[in-house]
């Protein structure tokens, strides 16, 4: 799952200066797990647009905003969209980009695009994966470091954790402490005697 939020309106309102026919975009997978581009969500932010002056042609619900297959779809949805100045995209990164390929005209982001996270138990898990494309979580009990741990660190922690909570964010726990708790649930904390080497980032 593709962490985002949604950014302060006042913010999407500013990048839409100067444009007035606007068509939204949400995104049913990622997006509206979050409650920031589901149909609710796409359904608000109409209305905010039109109660700052702006004129809303229509909206549009893919499946995923990342997986439209072409201009022509959206089309088929709601062909109003063709009356559109500019397309605002209530996804991520990528949803957004998508949409940009697809479309002839401007198109902008009311999302920020956080993390790479997920979702267990009714609760929203942040920061799992970095997208490094040099995937070693199983050294670690499944919890990634490069992604969990503040600083990266791949060879245990910095020390400088206090009651199990990071230096950096005493908010947030400990990555490596999980990591231990976790390789000691699974029997293998042997794995901790592993040196890693710094990842080579000229490949």
């Amino acid at each position: 799952m593709i962490i985002s939020s949604s950014k302060p309106f006042d913010e999407v309102l500013a990048s839409l200066e100067g444009i007035d026919n606007i068509f939204v975009v949400g995104c049913n997978v990622c997006a509206a797990r979050l409650h920031v581009g589901g149909e609710p969500e796409v359904l608000a932010m109409c209305e905010k647009l039109k109660e700052a002056g702006k004129h809303v042609v229509g909206w549009v619900l893919p499946t995923a905003a990342c997986s439209i297959q072409s201009y022509a779809m959206l089309v088929d949805k709601n062909p109003d969209i063709q009356k559109a100045d500019a397309i605002l995209v209530m996804a991520c990164g990528s949803g957004t980009s998508v949409v940009s390929r697809l479309a002839d005209i401007p198109v902008y982001p009311s999302n920020n695009t956080d993390s790479l996270g997920g979702r267990s138990e009714e609760q929203v898990l942040p920061q799992l994966c970095e997208m490094c494309g040099e995937c070693n979580v199983q050294q670690f009990g499944g919890i990634c470091p490069k992604a969990s741990c503040p600083k990266g660190l791949l060879n245990g922690p910095c020390g400088g954790s206090t009651s199990r909570k990071c230096e950096v964010n005493s908010e947030k726990d400990c990555a490596w402490e999980l990591i231990y708790k976790q390789l000691e649930k699974t029997d293998r904390l042997e794995l901790l005697e592993k040196v890693f080497e710094p990842r080579k980032y000229s490949r």
